[in-house]
């Protein structure tokens, strides 16, 4: 009795695991759905064949059915090689029925090529029917009399569904739009210019084509804000000057370093030469004693240089010390 208990336990498990495979592998609920809403398949070619190909059925069965609703007639053969390319079969699906209702003519294999590319298809429809707004973050330029504008554009841009492929992107956009307006301030005389006319800064970005071999047309550029910034002439002169100042006051270090050594060097030759002016006077015994030897000067022609001598320094004593009453008084 138990044996045949645990036959039939293990033969209602095999019945259920083969069911399950076989629904796996052969989607009737898909094939029902599609039949129901007039799309004909071929339940083992078609949808095991998706199976057996590592595709998801549902992934191709359900955007296949939404076209064939909206009108759009497609095969499961080029949504099934969108699929193993990597592309996102929803997205393409609904950019074509997006387009297909705005008469935007875009075929099945452009919209695949946008999506490889790696694009959002549909946004890009959606951004051809309605324009998107792209706002530039501030830009700062000077114009000619040194004063900061800061500047905010908006940019009204449509999508270029012949251009997606290979076009440049947003970023572009920005930075074009951001030159342009950099160089308008700069050619400006005066702040006041801008102010006055903000739409001119728009008027000439817009004449240059900024949207050349990007992937959007350019309808229009509003500058949305306006603001005086920073007087950078005069703060540049000030820059100037401190500079200016900081070098004429290294310079005149420099020649007072100069000065301080040249003084200095003197006051070393001047030592030298009393130095000199020693050496010669110990020289004079020498020369004295030597007449005094060789008979060329007389014991008498001595004292009376040595008073001579003695008469001077007196001289010069008393000379010094009147010159420091002199100086007292």
């Amino acid at each position: 009795m138990e044996f045949l208990f645990s036959s039939g336990l293990i033969l209602l498990v095999l019945i259920v695991a083969g069911l399950a495979l076989f629904f796996y592998f052969v989607p009737v609920g898909l094939w029902i759905t599609a039949y129901f809403s007039g799309v004909r398949l071929k339940l083992l070619r078609d949808l095991v064949g998706m199976r057996l190909r590592k595709v998801p059925p549902h992934l191709i069965v359900k955007p296949l059915i939404t076209a064939h609703k909206a009108g759009i007639y497609l095969e499961t053969a080029q949504l099934e090689a969108h699929y193993l390319a990597g592309g996102n079969v929803q997205k393409v699906v609904n950019a074509l029925i997006s387009a297909d209702k705005a008469n935007i003519d875009l075929t099945f294999e452009r919209a695949a090529a946008i999506d490889l590319a790696g694009r959002d298809v549909y946004e890009a429809v959606q951004v051809s029917v309605n324009p998107k707004v792209i706002e530039t973050p501030p830009v700062s330029a000077v114009a000619k009399d040194g004063i900061q504008v800061r500047a905010i554009a908006r940019v009204t841009v449509r999508a270029n569904i012949e251009r997606l492929v290979g076009g440049a992107g947003e970023e572009t956009i920005i930075a074009r739009v951001g030159e342009g307006i950099v160089s308008t301030i700069g050619s400006a005389n005066s702040h006041k210019e801008v102010l006055e006319n903000p739409d001119r800064i728009s008027k000439t970005v817009l004449e240059k084509g900024l949207d050349a071999g990007t992937a959007f047309e350019i309808l229009s550029i509003d500058i949305a804000d306006v603001d005086v910034g920073e007087n950078i002439g005069a703060k540049l002169q000030t820059d100037q000057a401190e500079a200016d100042l900081r070098v004429a006051r290294a310079k005149a270090e420099e020649r007072r370093a100069a000065a301080v050594a040249r003084e200095q060097e003197m006051r070393a030759l001047v030592q030298e030469m009393r130095a000199k002016v020693v050496e010669a006077e110990a020289e004079i015994p020498k020369a004295i004693a030597e007449a005094l030897r060789n008979g060329n000067l007389g014991v008498l022609d001595y004292y009376n240089l040595r008073n001579i001598q003695a008469d001077t320094e007196m001289r010069r004593a008393i000379g010094g010390a009147t010159e420091e009453d002199a100086d007292g008084a």
